[in-house]
């Protein structure tokens, strides 16, 4: 019998496990992943590991995407400072960069989970997944594993994260067990994901990354969502920073018209960068079209370009007309990339969707269908964009669960 069963060894459930270890709990760690707790971690951040985002709450809550207000009481009582103060405590000195993002130092995703394994070891770490939950005249005393082997505690908290990524274990296994516990789960899908798009012209210009360019992503022809930053193109459509921020809020693709419009030259207005052009076609008047191209486009763009502004490619610099230049302003600042499907779930960054938030207590993350289970992290209807919000919330969501497991038993 232990006090605490985490059921998952991510960055929720090493974070609770290091929290009700110091909190003189016993605690054991459920994890299937033959390589270890906290293999999703990383690869976060492209190996470095965004542990948070350097803001206070109110400053925080507007990135995320789904049920920021159910994060309230938790982001206040663990807010991002607590979380720079128990790494750098951990001994992972912490840096900001652009953007309010932290990361290590050192720029090592291992000394984070390095530092949460050291702050969880008194845990028991058991290897295995849970088959069921241990359901007794309802309420939750443990989980039965895949091996037959029945764990009992006096609180159980799920911390199994979402779908993404499945090869570092997040394989949606945690839903199953909140549904045998009465749990209603908002379908899951690709979140912070690549985009497809059936546009030709990415897979001519895959590879092609754009810098400080803007991207605002349309709805129906309206805008939902703006920012400048970079932007990548692929075989199969796009991807990169901006666009995974994008995808955020991309609801319903059979309902609604999505289109990626890129500002290529965000720092011209349409006549300052009409007058560019003028002066460029008037120094390079012999040149091709395309060829005209050269000091405004990258070499891979410069083809497509010529294509979508429809000017026949063996005019000449010097005979394109004021008609056709105003085009190739527009097409600069309204390039257009059409959307019809997110990206895979193997590669999405996290997890939307998941165990309804109307059924568990905001501050105590204690399930309301059924006593002594808990919840923490991506295995929650919550998410957020880039910028270390979604670790944050992982941070909060399960310090709050042991606070209320401590309270419960003390």
């Amino acid at each position: 019998m232990t006090d605490l069963l985490i059921i998952g060894g991510g960055a929720a459930g090493l974070m609770a496990a290091g929290a009700a270890c110091a909190r003189g709990l016993r605690v054991t760690v459920l994890e299937h992943n033959p390589k270890g707790p906290g293999q999703k971690l990383l690869i976060t951040g492209k190996g470095r590991c965004n542990v948070t985002s350097d803001s206070d709450v109110r400053e925080f809550l507007p990135f995320v995407r789904h049920n920021g207000r159910f994060l309230y009481s938790s982001l206040y009582a663990f807010p991002p400072s607590a979380a720079m103060e128990l790494f750098e405590s951990l001994g992972v000195p912490l840096k900001t960069e652009r953007g309010r993002r932290v990361f290590p130092r050192s720029d090592r995703a291992a000394d984070v989970l390095a530092a949460l394994r050291s702050y969880a070891r008194e845990a028991e770490f058991v290897r295995g997944s849970a088959r069921k939950l241990l359901l007794e005249e309802g309420v939750c005393r443990g989980a039965v594993t895949d091996r037959g082997q029945t764990l009992r505690a006096s609180a159980t908290l799920i911390a199994t994260g979402g779908i993404s990524y499945p090869v570092t274990g997040s394989d949606g296994s945690g839903y199953k067990l909140a549904e045998q516990a009465g749990h209603a789960i908002v379908p899951p899908q690709p979140s912070l994901c690549s985009l497809v798009s059936p546009d030709p012209a990415c897979r001519k210009m895959m590879g092609l990354s754009l810098r400080n360019v803007k991207l605002t992503l349309l709805c129906d022809g309206k805008p939902l969502f703006s920012e400048q930053g970079e932007a990548l193109f692929t075989h199969f459509g796009l991807s990169g920073p901006l666009v995974l921020s994008a995808s955020t809020y991309i609801e319903d693709l059979a309902r609604h018209r999505y289109v990626c419009e890129f500002d290529l030259k965000p720092a011209l207005d349409e006549k300052t960068l009409y007058d560019r052009l003028t002066r460029d076609f008037a120094a390079l008047g012999g040149h091709s079209a395309q060829g005209a191209l050269e000091k405004l486009l990258p070499h891979s763009m410069r083809p497509v370009a010529v294509e979508k502004w429809g000017v026949d490619p063996a005019t000449r610099a010097a005979q394109i007309t004021k008609e056709q230049k105003q085009a190739l302003v527009r097409l600069c600042k309204h390039w257009q990339v059409p959307i019809t499907a997110l990206g895979d779930r193997e590669h999405a960054v996290v997890t939307a969707g998941g165990v309804d938030v109307r059924e568990v207590d905001p501050k105590t993350m204690a399930s309301k269908c059924c006593g002594g289970l808990y919840f923490a992290g991506e295995v929650l209807d919550v998410d957020a964009r880039t910028g270390g919000y979604n670790l944050q919330i992982a941070w909060s969501t399960a310090q709050a669960a042991v606070r209320a497991v401590a309270e419960n038993q003390g």
